[in-house]
């Protein structure tokens, strides 16, 4: 496992934190507290973190444009305006079943969002991968435990995903031009040993890094499914990785003590704290996703 230079970004605990998306023009970077209902701000210039509190439990977001975002959240997605706060429903999202609620989700280069469900206590089967595409909601997998690690190749012909519970990832051919699969799944990677893959982001080469949940760390596997690199993260419950910096040179990581009693909580000292790591690659700028046909 390498250790590589490590910063704690902000004070603030996660009780479950995920959903970390970055924006270059503003240099700031966003992440969550899903069961705290909270949406953390952080001005990575000057370091200073704003907490957002929010009337519904939202798990991630992407940019629409300079002043809004798409809120991904348990009964539906939501135009954010940046500047206020202020909350728009814009469509639905399996508000008519109360058991679940949103998780990992990530936009494709064409616009197109996938996002994913799960029970809210993790339920078997009981999540979806959807794909919002052309301003519609496409169902591409069901009978999903715990959607995580969606992230696509650089050139938008491969999307990948796991089903945490099953410590699997796969990849699956998707059109550059849609974000839809036009394939079957396929395993790439099955994890073996400690802890379980979580969620993941692809850097500008191309490597996949997928965190690991209670394992402290964050894996980098190459397209091929080859495991290459290993690197701490200071809490136990790593969660979701994203690419951050003007020049996309470090990865944000979240982490949560969601489980964890006083015990735990005390043997993992950082437990829940967001961390800004140098792992000596570069990222890439995350697409805005498109609401409609233009």
């Amino acid at each position: 496992m390498e250790r590589v230079p490590v910063a704690v970004l902000g004070e603030h605990r996660c009780h479950l934190g995920e959903g970390p998306a970055y924006d270059a023009a503003s240099d700031t970077a966003w992440w969550f507290d899903i069961l705290e209902r909270r949406l953390f701000e952080a001005r990575l210039g000057s370091g200073g973190v704003v907490v957002h509190t929010l009337p519904v439990m939202a798990s991630a977001l992407a940019y629409v444009d300079d002043g809004s975002q798409l809120l991904v959240a348990e009964d539906g997605l939501y135009r954010r305006d940046v500047a206020g706060g202020r909350l728009t429903l814009f469509l639905p999202l399996e508000a008519d079943n109360p058991a679940t609620r949103s998780n990992d989700a990530r936009v494709h280069p064409s616009g197109t969002f996938w996002i994913g469900t799960m029970g809210r206590q993790a339920e078997a089967g009981a999540g979806t991968i959807h794909a919002l595409q052309g301003g519609v909601l496409h169902r591409l997998y069901d009978r999903i435990t715990i959607p995580n690690a969606i992230c696509f190749a650089p050139d938008g012909a491969t999307a990948y995903f796991t089903d945490s519970p099953t410590n699997r990832l796969f990849r699956v051919a998707v059109d550059p031009s849609t974000g839809l699969p036009v394939g079957e799944p396929a395993t790439l990677h099955q994890h073996d040993g400690a802890g379980g893959l979580d969620g993941a982001v692809v850097d500008a080469e191309g490597l996949i890094w997928c965190a690991r949940w209670g394992a402290a760390c964050v894996d980098a596997y190459t397209p091929v499914g080859d495991r290459v690199r290993t690197l701490a993260v200071p809490a136990l419950q790593a969660s979701c990785p994203v690419f951050v910096g003007r020049d996309f040179g470090r990865l944000l990581v979240t982490s949560a003590y969601e489980g964890m009693d006083a015990a735990a909580r005390e043997a993992d000292p950082q437990h829940g704290l967001t961390f800004l790591l140098d792992p000596g690659v570069r990222g890439r700028p995350e697409p805005r996703v498109r609401l409609g046909d233009g």
